[in-house]
């Protein structure tokens, strides 16, 4: 049996990957306990296999004031919950970081690779990144690190993007026919690929998505389909998204930003979820 530790309390891949294990109480026994008013310092780590660290600040802000609680948060508070792993003789330590740790999403066609140099554009990215940097020194033989960098993560009950396109999908008759690609990755895919990583004892860094890139109108589409909702789509709005690029709630929905199809093979199944049938698990 796999004793995992989730270290945030009531998170949305923490509470769902709990859920998808919960049919095997045999093979897997998983705890959590909450990071924001120190309770995870008074745990005893000791007795689990696997710390799966899901704590953190997940919305992007550019108040400058919020800066340092992003760093205390994602940076520091992932170092220290992983130093105490690692002295109180747990085996593998799992972080969440992120896609965004590459930057944002571009007007033009954009495919990271292996080779590609993380370049974070935000304090949001970056704390990520040097919790990455934090971290990776930690691993060895008897601790394994692993880190794994997701895209954009939705299904039933996510907050974030997904729920505007939702929202739009099901009142507009009309909608942008722009042509972009993004990663993107369901949360079952991802809940799958994080039972596998324990299973399998992994360590490194890991790039999970859905095994299709995403097109922002063809699942806005998917979405009106399943809402009965008939939507109309077409480029004559085209110019008009491209020149305004800039703005950052239009970068975020017609945005390029995928991963190369390649460096998220794995060596077991994980993606078990088609693109259409996500639409419809998540609506």
């Amino acid at each position: 049996m796999k004793k995992i530790l989730i270290t945030g309390k009531n998170s949305y891949i923490g509470t769902s990957f709990e859920k998808w294990v919960a049919d095997n109480p045999e093979e897997y026994q998983v705890d959590s306990v909450g990071t924001k008013n120190g309770e995870w310092k008074e745990k005893d780590f000791s007795q689990y296999d696997v710390v799966f660290h899901v704590a953190g600040i997940a919305h992007v802000s550019s108040d400058p004031k919020m800066e340092d609680l992003y760093y205390k948060v994602n940076r520091d508070l992932t170092i220290e919950v992983a130093e105490k792993a690692k002295s109180q003789g747990v085996k593998q330590f799992i972080f969440m970081s992120s896609i965004i740790v590459y930057g944002d999403s571009t007007s033009n066609k954009r495919v990271i690779t292996r080779e590609t140099i993380p370049v974070p554009s935000n304090f949001y990215g970056n704390s990520k990144l040097q919790a990455e940097e934090g971290i990776r020194p930690l691993d060895s033989y008897e601790f394994k690190v692993v880190i794994i960098r997701p895209p954009m993560i939705y299904g039933k009950g996510s907050k974030g993007n997904y729920q505007l396109l939702s929202k739009l999908a099901r009142f507009t008759p009309i909608f942008p026919d722009y042509d972009n690609q993004r990663s993107m990755l369901h949360i079952d895919n991802l809940t799958e690929f994080i039972r596998l990583v324990i299973d399998n004892n992994d360590t490194g860094i890991f790039y999970p998505q859905n095994k299709e890139y995403v097109k922002t109108s063809e699942m806005v589409r998917e979405i009106s389909k399943i809402h009965g909702k008939r939507l109309f789509i077409t480029k004559v709005f085209n110019p008009i998204i491209h020149l305004c690029m800039r703005i950052k709630l239009v970068n975020k929905m017609f945005g390029n930003l995928s991963y190369d199809l390649n460096i998220s093979e794995y060596k077991t199944h994980y993606q078990i979820r088609e693109f259409y049938d996500t639409i419809r698990y998540t609506e």
